[in-house]
């Protein structure tokens, strides 16, 4: 059982929750039919705040902490950018009232940190596309000890507490410590003391029943080799499409078995970066999942802000997780 009262559970808890609802609100209220397909505005925004809201309160929390994010404020203290920081400056006053458009850039900058030792990692908004049309995404924040991930969260808005998709509900709230188990509840009416469900990961051992998790998105992965290795697996089950690392929370409940992130074959020297990986990474983990790369080494989380030595990603529910190494090195992966 998770020690509900640890500092740094509390602000990780606290942290992806406001930052996680926070993107919600802008989604419902800046995402319409209107936008155009290269209109990014949103998302740019949603990310902006997140992270703002997630390094002001890292600061308030655990001060002089390093914080390593996807991104930086830079641009936005150009002048000609001045109308968006004001935006997202609206934003994040919803959560920190008063706070300045300087803070907010300062705020934002916490993240632009290398990785030490010890610190945490953070994807504001995982799962650009999802947010756009209006579907799955993600909050995820991570602490990583010595290149391993010790703590996970992850905020999903269209992913009620049963791990369904359901927009405009109450999302879902996800927490794993390193030995003390996976755990879900309501993102929206999250308080400390919350009642918390353990998860655990499918316990099917049957290749022809295993459900391949896989994305909408496919510019990091090779879609012709999936069907190759979901044919040499003898999975003859439809796959679950979604966004995000969201799909690491269905694999940890056990609403699919397989989740691979595939090098695309014009981008095989694509190396993935820590912040996409290490929350749903060590949710699955500790609800009996098995986490390596393509390759079976463990994920390295001490090389920077890419998993600098890995090829890919191979997350299963354990059971199928030599059986799918194996298929991926028949198909070649």
């Amino acid at each position: 059982m998770i020690n509900w009262n640890d500092p740094r559970i509390k602000f990780a808890l606290e942290a992806v929750q406001q930052a996680a609802n926070l993107a919600a609100a802008i989604q419902e209220e800046m995402v319409t039919e209107a936008l155009t397909k290269d209109d990014r505005s949103p998302v740019t925004v949603a990310d902006f705040a997140a992270q703002a809201v997630v390094g002001s309160l890292l600061d308030k929390s655990f001060p002089g902490e390093l914080l390593v994010g996807e991104e930086q404020a830079e641009v936005l203290r150009s002048p000609k950018e001045r109308q968006t920081l004001e935006r997202i400056t609206h934003f994040v006053s919803r959560v920190i009232p008063g706070i300045t458009p300087e803070e907010v850039c300062d705020a934002i900058d916490r993240g632009v940190d290398e990785p030490g030792d010890n610190y945490w990692t953070l994807d504001p908004i995982d799962g650009t596309k999802g947010f756009l049309r209006r579907a799955q995404y993600a909050s995820a924040l991570a602490y990583v000890e010595k290149g391993r991930v010790q703590l996970g969260v992850l905020g999903c808005p269209n992913l009620d507490p049963d791990l369904q998709e359901t927009f405009g509900g109450e999302g879902s709230l996800v927490v794993a410590r390193r030995g003390e188990g996976s755990w879900v509840t309501s993102l929206k009416k999250y308080r400390s003391g919350n009642h918390f469900t353990r998860l655990h990961v499918s316990d099917r051992t049957d290749p022809g029943q295993a459900r391949l998790l896989r994305s909408y998105e496919s510019s990091h992965t090779n879609s012709n080799l999936i069907e190759a290795f979901q044919a040499e697996l003898g999975s003859r089950a439809d796959p679950v499409r979604m966004d995000s690392q969201a799909k690491y929370a269905l694999l940890a409940s056990g609403k699919g078995e397989i989740y691979l992130r595939l090098l695309s074959p014009d981008r095989l020297d694509y190396r993935e970066k820590i912040w996409d990986q290490a929350a749903g990474s060590v949710i699955v983990e500790e609800a009996g999942g098995r986490v390596t790369d393509l390759d079976g080494k463990a994920l390295d989380f001490s090389q920077g802000r890419t998993l600098k030595y890995n090829r890919g990603i191979c997350a299963t529910n354990g059971i199928f997780h030599d059986r799918a190494l194996q298929a991926l090195r028949t198909v070649n992966a």
